[in-house]
């Protein structure tokens, strides 16, 4: 069976799949079943993966939060996703602000010390009185009894153009493989996956590629799965070598923290038992990825997903290494058109928009659209609004990104809602909120902004007046002053003028 381990404790637990039975009993008693929704609100740790194991036997779907959410965001998808239950950590459940919460039954895990200490805090949380006590109600139960349903796998959320978040609705065909025979598949295909081997996951568990990977390790049923609390250089190599970890998740915004460590002392640690180290989610400077390689090997692949998609492409080191900038080829029983703005397919070497079809990990439907989404879907493909183009040989290369997303550190963050939030403060006449080029996260946040007549602005008025309405990571890193922001006839703002200038001499447009 799947052993798990947590962080330095190195805990192993054999007993998983009876917690698990334990978990899912506690959850059927607070009317989780088929097709019934839970949000989870917890940072990593191995009973969050008890809880995904418990949703596949009882049928359930689950919404993994963003725990640097504020009470309001988390509050709507909540709301949105139908969710029956909370089951969140002490600490985090705690911090809400929980008048703007809706009311729904909570369930608390009191928060592991080693988290807790992952994150700087000496002393767990105590249990707030208005939830029950989850640890205590598994202690109590009996192991469910029943066979697992079909795995409806992880609620995501994103959003679109309006940066309202959608909940992202996983086709359920019957007639379909069930996604955890998929993901015991991949783990074998796309990882390379045998017996004895180690994953470790340092990223966090609510974004979708570390957690579907995680999956990985459970359904494949022979590979350990070892879970950090939060990524730290040092500790991170210190895993590797302690636990002989043999894969990796590991993002361009990770390796650049690694490759800033002092040469004697990444010499240090004996990583030779890594033979898979896996990327996604932002964009993987070739210098970057050069250097990863020359530490350790040509032990690294990059794959460009999406929440809707899944994991599309695939492309080793040696593969990179002779067509840089390149995020490889589809995976296998999938194709990629590329096609102009009237849905004709271009030939190699032409930009356009990528459609992808890819029944792996079948299709999707959102939980809340404003406007249609015709142009999302095209003869059997669909985009998330990349743009790039296909060489000769079927290498895919990612040159922009048609819709504003911002992707920094791996986080998928949208300006339409910054912007909404940026509007409101008296000082601000007008903005424009879009993304530039940053050696460590991928991107950075940059707030273009026309003051009211008479009034200025600071970087730090602009991060006081969103932090109480926004996560921390989706204030602006840069304020631009203009005396009047570029707009068409129409009123929508010409955002390519103000974002283009720091992309000048960039080697790619995300």
């Amino acid at each position: 069976m799947t052993s798990i381990f947590l962080n330095d404790a190195c805990t192993l637990r054999p007993a998983f799949k009876q917690a698990t039975r334990k978990t899912a009993t506690v959850l059927k008693d607070y009317g989780v079943g088929e097709d019934t929704v839970i949000a989870v609100l917890m940072r990593n740790d191995v009973v969050c993966m008890e809880i995904v194991e418990a949703c596949r036997l009882l049928g359930a779907r689950y919404a993994m939060l963003n725990w640097h959410a504020t009470t309001s965001e988390i509050s709507h998808i909540i709301e949105d996703a139908g969710a029956i239950a909370l089951v969140a950590h002490a600490d985090l459940y705690a911090a809400l602000d929980r008048k703007d919460l809706t009311n729904l039954p909570t369930l608390c895990f009191e928060t592991p010390s080693a988290v807790m200490a992952a994150y700087g805090n000496t002393s767990a949380a105590a249990l707030p009185d208005d939830v029950a006590d989850m640890n205590a109600l598994k202690k109590a139960a009996s192991a469910y009894g029943g066979e697992s349903l079909r795995f409806r796998g992880m609620f995501a959320y994103t959003s679109g153009s309006t940066g309202r978040p959608k909940g992202i609705q996983r086709n359920t065909n019957p007639d379909a493989p069930d996604s955890y025979e998929v993901y015991a598949g991949l783990a074998r295909d796309m990882l390379g996956a045998k017996p004895g081997d180690k994953l470790m996951v340092a990223a966090p568990l609510y974004h979708s590629a570390p957690h579907a990977l995680a999956i990985f390790a459970l359904a494949s049923e022979y590979m350990d799965l070892i879970i950090l609390p939060k990524f730290d250089p040092v500790g991170f190599l210190e895993m590797v070598q302690h636990h002989k970890a043999t894969h990796v998740y590991i993002v361009p915004t990770m390796m650049v923290r690694l490759l800033k460590l002092p040469h004697d002392v990444r010499s240090q640690f004996d990583l030779s038992s890594l033979k898979f180290a896996v990327s996604t989610g932002s964009p993987w400077p070739n210098d970057i990825k050069k250097a990863m390689i020359d530490w350790l090997g040509p032990i690294f692949y990059e794959s460009y997903g999406a929440s809707e998609l899944g994991f599309m492409t695939l492309i080793s080191s040696q593969e990179a290494l002779a067509k840089p900038g390149s995020v490889g080829k589809i995976l296998a029983g999938g194709s990629i058109k590329i096609l102009d703005d009237n849905g004709a397919e271009l030939p190699p070497g032409e930009v356009g928009t990528i459609y992808v079809h890819l029944p792996l990990f079948g299709d999707f439907a959102y939980t809340n659209t404003e406007g249609a989404l015709v142009d999302q879907r095209v003869a059997g493909h669909a985009t998330v609004g990349d743009v790039g183009y296909l060489d000769d040989d079927g290498y895919l290369f990612i040159s922009d990104r048609k819709k504003d997303m911002i992707i920094s550190g791996g986080a998928n963050i949208f300006p339409a809602e910054i912007e909404a939030e940026l509007i409101k403060m008296p000082q601000v006449l007008d903005c424009a909120v879009f993304g530039a080029p940053d050696p460590e996260f991928g991107e950075k946040i940059v707030a273009a902004v026309q003051c009211t007549e008479g009034h200025s602005l600071t970087l730090e008025d602009v991060k006081t007046f969103l932090l109480p309405r926004l996560a921390k990571f989706k204030l602006p890193r840069k304020l631009d002053i203009h005396s009047a922001l570029p707009r068409e006839d129409s009123g929508k703002i010409f955002k390519k003028r103000l974002r283009d200038p720091y992309w000048e001499n960039q080697s790619n447009r995300v």
